[in-house]
Formats: structure tokens, C-alpha cells, sequence
């Protein structure tokens, strides 16, 4: 970590003139060393994030280590934080009555400008800089596209972990080679290059040439597992979206239809009205139309679902409004009725491989469109067989029994063999990793023991754990077996923390890219990367989520 910058622009005064004050305190400053004699007989506890006390040795009574004097500094690094976790402009800082709220509260308060704001944040960005990869592509309103590089963990206590690493800008024309420099030069940047296990990215084809120049520089100082054959992830929300879209291509005319007669019956109040009561008298429970996105195929998903309830009431309509063209025939509705039997499916896989709950998001995608998705066997699937042998819920019996019932008997058998194959390959390159070979070999040359069964071989002898909940958390059952299985569970911290998608459940949806907001866009590279990241930092710190804006599609209720 780089030692914490000073912030040298100091506070504007509060003073008519709003001249700057030539002496003010950094917000970020290098902690003192405990000097007074008093430490000997206290020791430091922190009670919470932002709490800290000190106990006595003797007595144990706690006592608070804040003291009562009043800190701009520690006021504008308060206001910094703010600015970061909840995306303000550095302009919120010249807001007249916030400012007067702040100086009524505390009249030692001094006004910051937005200049000040703005290093602030860049110095509190620098100060907080301390992990598998995760690669997507936002846009701002300048046309300008940016990478973000995330990192997933699980950390000490077992908890599933993602921060935003960098957000840089890669200057067009984008080769595979630039954007792999860009993430061996954020990798090189946190000291992690060689502790990366992963890099999930989508199905672009530069992204091919990108994870093969990685492959090659990292492996120069590390070894890679099972020779790099899990390096590389492909985004399953990706190829999710691929087949939907391929499949809603079949129907488009249908869909313009249907989304055609929506706008029709919504264009004026007599049509709304003669419809209303073409429901009534078919006696229909549904009560409202929805329109689609058309970039957003689970609003065309909820249109196509929602107007199957009215298919009888659009047939009815179209007998009475000779102008009304669009009412889509009986052969047609059979055609929505299977894509939305197809489309329910893939909703469903959306959310599941968009959360923390992905291990078996792949029997989802397999169901459907197997021709087009075998192609993506490889690193991916092999991922997720693993990780499924990893759940203790499953083991090798999730493969056993899916894999029949995906493929043919001979490929199926093949297919299990190699996930077998993998996975003791696998454990056998963590037994040398954590050193515990050495161990035993020294041991048996001793002849101190005799020869015992490895953990794979208990784990997977133990059968299949039934949970008495459904609330079953892989992560909780490995923290509470770590002990037992100590070179297994190293492989599952660094195996389950692997996202098999780049997007949120909120983006997978979308065929267009992740823009990002106005205010954002009008500033330099490097304010948007602290504003990015250092946002993204704090929320977790202080634990705020991010408020994301509504993207559900219009609906248009008839009564």
C-alpha cells in the first residue's frame, strides 16, 4: 500500500470573501506511535467499524479514546466519504444551505469547494489501496468506454467478497493484447499477479487473444492450476443472452405485433375503453398491459406472458375495431406460448447465476439449446462440475445423474471421467501447494504411520449432507469443516469464489452496455477511478448499498 497522500488545498474560510485559510490540517495524516507511558498498562479494542475503546489491564474497565475537540479535517474526510459511497457531484459542497446547516451545527465548521472535494476524495482513494478477476466494459456520455477489473474473494471468516479494483479508460482501437496489459498492469499495481486463480470476462473475441497473452505472463512467475485450464471463465450471462436472443429472433414478427397492439389500445382513451370491456365480458382476471423494452428481453418476456393472459380479448377487440391489424393468429400464440415455456427458464437461471448461489446455474442453461451451448464445454462447465463436487449437498452424484440426462450415454460417460480426472488433479496440486506432501512423505520414511485415507477420498466417502433448511450455505458448512479438511478447504475458498458472471441480474437482461451516470462522464480519468472505486470501497466498509434505479419495464394498468 502507497503511504497515505497530504492534502495540501486547504478549506476555503467562512469568511464574505471565502478567501483560503494558508494553514489547514490533511485529511489523511500517518498514524502516531504510542508513546505516553499510559500504553503500558491499556490495551486498544475496536468495538465496531468506527468505534474504538481501551480496557485496562488490571481492572478491565473500557473506556473511549475520541476526544472532544473538533477536526475539519476529520469533517472533510467525513464529507469525502459521503460524496464517494453515494455518488454525489463535488458540487454538493457549494450547496448554500447544506453549508449553512453544517456551520449552524458547528460554527467552527469551514465551507469546502468543490476543488477541495474533489482532492479530498482522490487522497481518501490513494490512502484505501490493500482476489480471481472479474472484466466488463462501462460507457459514459462521452462515448468513452472504461474497464472495471474486480476482485472476488473469500476471506478469513468465509464470507464471499468483490471490490472494485480499477477503472480505467483503454483507448480504441481495444486489441486483446491492450486490455491485458491494462489488468497486468492493475494486477502488478495490488502486488496479486501471482495469487490469480481466475479471470471471467465476456464472449468478445479480443477477449481470447487477452486471456492468452495473461495466461503467458503470469505463468512466467506462477503456476497455474490444472495448467491454466480454469484461468479462463466465460460470462454465462453472456451466452444467456445469446440464446434468448437467438430465440426471440424466431418470433420478432410476432413480438412487433404484440407490442404494436399494446401501443394501439393504449393510444387514446375510447380504445382502452372498448378493450376494458372486451375483458369484462370475457371475464379475465388480468388487469394491465405491459409494454416492452426492446433492449431488455425479460420486459418482452413479461409482455409476451402477460398478453397470452388477453389472447382471447385480442381476437374479440379485433372483430369490432376494423382498423386494428396486429392481433396476432392462433398459430402464433402457440409459437409466444412455447418461447415463454423457454424464456421462464432462462428468467429464473438469470437470477440464480447473477447471485452468490451459482453452483448449479449450469443445469438451467444445459436444458435448453444444448447444440449451441456445447461449445462452450471447456474451462466453464468444468468449472461449475467442480464446484458442484464442492457442495457437499452434491458431490460427484450431481454430475453422475446430470450429465446422462444432458448428453448422449457415451459422451456423458466421458464427460464424468474427466471431471473425476480434474478434480483429483486438482487436489493433488493443492496437496503440494499447501506443502503437506512434504509432510507425510517424511513421515512414512519414518514409518511412523501407517497409510490412512486422504481427505478427498473422506470427503467423498462420507456421503451426501442433507441440510435440515433451506437456507443451506456452502460457505458456512466448509468455515465449520475447515479444520477437518484443511487442504480441501483452501481449495474451496479459491474454487467458490469464482463468479460465472460479470453482470447483475439487472444487466443480464439488457442487450445494450452500462452507462455510466451524466455527472461521472464531465469528469477526468482519474477522479471518475477514485469515485468508482473508492465508492465502491466504503459501501462495504460502512456497509450502504448502493441505490440502483427502478428497471422495470412501463406498465400501463387498463382500470
Amino acid at each position: 500500500m502507497s503511504s497515505p497522500l497530504k492534502i495540501s488545498e486547504p478549506i476555503a474560510s467562512t469568511q464574505a470573501n471565502n478567501q483560503e485559510n494558508e494553514h489547514e490540517e490533511p485529511i489523511v495524516g500517518r498514524k502516531r506511535k504510542k508513546t505516553s507511558v499510559v500504553w503500558n498498562d491499556f490495551d486498544e479494542m475496536e468495538i465496531s467499524l468506527r468505534v474504538k475503546k481501551v480496557v485496562c489491564k488490571y481492572c478491565k474497565s473500557k473506556f473511549g479514546t475520541d476526544g472532544t475537540g473538533y477536526s475539519n479535517g476529520k469533517m472533510r474526510k467525513i464529507i469525502a466519504t459521503a460524496i464517494m459511497v453515494h455518488e454525489y457531484p463535488f458540487s454538493v459542497v457549494e450547496d448554500s444551505i447544506w453549508m449553512w446547516a453544517f456551520q449552524y451545527a458547528n460554527p467552527s465548521f469551514h465551507k469546502v469547494t468543490h476543488k477541495t472535494a474533489r482532492n479530498d476524495c482522490l487522497a481518501l482513494f490513494e490512502m484505501k489501496k490493500t482476489l480471481k478477476k472479474l472484466l466488463e466494459s462501462k460507457s459514459s456520455h462521452q462515448v468513452v468506454e472504461y474497464m472495471v477489473i474486480t476482485g472476488h474473494f473469500i476471506d478469513a471468516g468465509w464470507n464471499l467478497q468483490k471490490r472494485v479494483l480499477s477503472f480505467v479508460k483503454v483507448p480504441a482501437p481495444r486489441h486483446g493484447i491492450d486490455v491485458a496489459d491494462a489488468i497486468f498492469k492493475c494486477l502488478k499495481t495490488w502486488g496479486i499477479e501471482n495469487k490469480v486463480f481466475s479471470i471471467s470476462v465476456d464472449n468478445a473475441s479480443c477477449n481470447d487473444s487477452c486471456i492468452r497473452c495473461l495466461k503467458e505472463n503470469i505463468s512466467l512467475s506462477s503456476k497455474l492450476f490444472l495448467g491454466g485450464s480454469l484461468f479462463h471463465v466465460r460470462c454465462c450471462a453472456h451466452i444467456l443472452n445469446l440464446l434468448v436472443q437467438d430465440d426471440l429472433s424466431t418470433i420478432k414478427d410476432i413480438i412487433f405485433n404484440i407490442s404494436e397492439s399494446v401501443k394501439y389500445i393504449n393510444h387514446n382513451d375510447a380504445r382502452l375503453k372498448a378493450f376494458c370491456d372486451v375483458v369484462e365480458q370475457k371475464r379475465l382476471k388480468e388487469r394491465k398491459l405491459v409494454i416492452d423494452c426492446p433492449t431488455r428481453w425479460n420486459s418482452t418476456f413479461n409482455m409476451l406472458s402477460t398478453a397470452l393472459k388477453f389472447m382471447t380479448a385480442f381476437a374479440s377487440y379485433k372483430e369490432r375495431k376494423s382498423h386494428y391489424n396486429y392481433a396476432p393468429s392462433l398459430e402464433e400464440w402457440n409459437q409466444v406460448e412455447k418461447v415463454c415455456k423457454l424464456l421462464e427458464v432462462f428468467n429464473l437461471a438469470t437470477h440464480v447465476i447473477s447471485g452468490s448461489e451459482y453452483l448449479t446455474a449450469n443445469l438451467y442453461l444445459a436444458e435448453v439449446w444444448k447444440k449451441k451451448f456445447d461449445k462452450y464445454w471447456g474451462e466453464c462447465n468444468m468449472l461449475m462440475a467442480i464446484a458442484s463436487v464442492l457442495d457437499p449437498r452434491c458431490k460427484f452424484h450431481m454430475v453422475s445423474i446430470c450429465f446422462p440426462l444432458i448428453y448422449s450415454k457415451e459422451v456423458a460417460g466421458e464427460n464424468i471421467k474427466k471431471v473425476k480426472s480434474s478434480f483429483e488433479e486438482l487436489y493433488d496440486e493443492y496437496v503440494v501447494v499447501t506443502g503437506f506432501d512434504e509432510i507425510m512423505s517424511m513421515l512414512h520414511e519414518k514409518e511412523v504411520i501407517s497409510p490412512i485415507k486422504s481427505e478427498l477420498q473422506d470427503y467423498l466417502g462420507e456421503g451426501i449432507y442433507v441440510p435440515k433448511t433451506n437456507s443451506f450455505s456452502a460457505l458456512d458448512w466448509w468455515r465449520n469443516n475447515s479444520i477437518k479438511h484443511k487442504i480441501l478447504s483452501k481449495m474451496v475458498a479459491d474454487t467458490l469464489a469464482i463468479p460465472i458472471s460479470i453482470v447483475t441480474s439487472e444487466f443480464i437482461f439488457s442487450a445494450g452496455g452500462r452507462v455510466i451516470d451524466e455527472f461521472c462522464s464531465k469528469l477526468n480519468e482519474e477522479s471518475v477511478e477514485a469515485l468508482i472505486c473508492g465508492g465502491d470501497w466504503f459501501r462495504h466498509k460502512y456497509n450502504v448499498k448502493k441505490k440502483n434505479q427502478s428497471l422495470h419495464a412501463a406498465l400501463k394498468f387498463l382500470w
